[in-house]
């Protein structure tokens, strides 16, 4: 069962890479925000798996509190692109 932990952690190590990628070169603010959206819930899946891996709970107030941020974050996000496409 660690193989699967091990592979499972390194596909989405690979996709922060790419989403810091994308964080770092993206054309737009929205394509910026979406990609610091999925780079916390990926840190949010990554502990996740940690803790599965180490049949531990302790971390997981934690993981409900930036999940609720990045919620937070989104729902922000998307209200004031949507205002700002309304001024123009």
């Amino acid at each position: 069962m660690n193989w699967v932990y091990g592979t499972t952690l390194a596909l989405v190590s690979l996709a922060g890479v790419l989403t810091t990628v994308r964080l770092t070169r993206g054309p737009s603010a929205l394509d910026r925000i979406i990609a610091l959206d999925m780079l916390v819930t990926l840190i949010v899946a990554g502990t996740a798996v940690g803790m599965a891996a180490r049949q531990d709970a302790t971390p997981m107030p934690v993981l409900v509190v930036l999940a609720l941020l990045a919620f937070i974050g989104s729902v922000t996000a998307a209200h004031l692109v949507e205002k700002r496409e309304g001024m123009r």
